[in-house]
């Protein structure tokens, strides 16, 4: 299969762009043609406000780059992953003047919300769900900033009124069913969307012998949860706690853990820590559309301690593969800490069945052929579309 993939990437890489790479990783090992169309925004240093803007909407460049790569390597399908704000949706118009099926992963809730997180002010907020998204403006949600926020809705806007995201989009991929619903209520075609979750590459195989504390991994922010976390092991009599990771609230997470505090690690640390963990903590206070931790944890035979909303809740059965917690409350989350920390041989079971899922839902194989299933409808719904015109 010949596969246009295209992305924005993050100025700081981040999941997605990871997910992104893994995936054209995964098409080329198994025989695809694969060519690739990236933007970055790091471009955005260099463009004036208003042309910025402007490209979020609509993108002339990309659109013509689009029309120019489709000339020459003629793809069956298009993936796209984010397109905001630098490629935006002018790419699936230039996309259907040419016919071409178009698949679009959603890892976040961009078509939903602004913010693309429903977080606002550290809490949930769903305002914007399924309705005309000014409330996202006059609130500043995006950046905090009052124009960059309109620039979001804006995108929305326009592109709900042409039609782009219910018309000219053969599939969309959701990571797990919570996600899948969400975009339901928010307007988009329920046969139009599949379940894929994201896969990991396994390391070595679990040894579940010597197993100690827990351990976070990922982007020190606050929607990851880390004053909840803080609170939380500072009620405990001693902080079984390790920390890894990089972020705006890196300074903080220093003061709080001190020894315990490891900094940004190599993929290859990350794995060796996770294997030798009773546990990953998992306490994001915003709903995450999946959770790429969490399976890098499965993979390892490690369950997860994880706040009960979103996608972790489709991930994490609690008392099977690991323990749920009420988000955002750091009691309760110190109450399943010490729970761990006093049954280790429960944690261990759990860590058995968390491999066990890995190796039934996670895996690169059983990745590859869902998105093949996927590909393979999207190009069957665009033929009769061109049959049907």
């Amino acid at each position: 299969m010949r596969i246009l993939v295209a992305h924005n990437a993050y100025r700081y890489s981040g999941g997605e762009d990871a997910v992104v790479e893994a995936e054209v990783a995964l098409l080329r090992a198994n025989g695809h043609e694969v060519e690739t169309y990236r933007r970055h925004n790091d471009e955005l240093q260099t463009m004036a406000p208003a042309a910025a803007a402007a490209a979020a909407v609509w993108s002339r460049r990309s659109a013509n780059d689009m029309e120019t790569l489709c000339a020459r390597f003629r793809p069956d399908v298009i993936h796209l992953h984010n397109t905001f704000p630098l490629i935006s949706p002018s790419v699936l118009w230039a996309a259907a003047r040419r016919r071409i099926a178009v698949v679009q992963s959603l890892h976040n809730f961009r078509l939903l919300c602004p913010q693309a997180t429903f977080l606002r002010d550290g809490r949930i907020c769903e305002d914007c769900l399924g309705k005309t998204p000014w409330r996202g403006v006059a609130r500043k949600c995006y950046r905090g900033s009052g124009l960059q926020s309109a620039v979001a809705a804006g995108m929305l806007v326009t592109h709900r009124a042409l039609g782009t995201y219910r018309q000219r989009i053969a599939c969309y991929i959701a990571l797990s069913a919570f996600c899948r619903d969400k975009f339901i209520a928010g307007g988009l075609p329920p046969e139009r969307i599949r379940i894929k979750p994201n896969f990991v590459v396994a390391g070595r195989t679990p040894d579940w012998s010597a197993r100690a504390g827990g351990l976070f991994v990922g982007r020190l922010s606050a929607e990851k949860g880390l004053d909840v976390l803080a609170q939380a092991v500072a009620m405990l009599d001693e902080n079984p706690i390790r920390l890894a990771g990089s972020g705006p609230l890196e300074a903080r997470a220093r003061a709080a853990f001190h020894g315990n505090f490891l900094g940004q690690l190599p993929r290859a640390g990350v794995f060796e820590l996770l294997h030798g963990a009773s546990y990953l903590v998992a306490p994001s206070t915003c709903y995450e559309t999946f959770g790429l931790a969490l399976i890098e944890a499965f993979s390892c035979g490690t369950p997860v301690i994880a706040s009960g909303h979103g996608a972790f809740a489709d991930i994490v059965t609690d008392g099977v593969n690991g323990l749920l917690f009420k988000p955002g409350d750091a009691h309760a989350l110190a109450a399943k800490i010490a729970w761990a920390e006093r049954h280790p041989a429960a944690m261990l079971a759990m860590g058995r069945a968390a491999r066990r899922d890995y190796e039934a839902k996670y895996t690169p194989q059983r990745n590859h052929a869902l998105l093949m299933s996927i590909y393979e409808d999207a190009i069957k719904a665009a033929r009769e579309e061109r049959r049907a015109a």
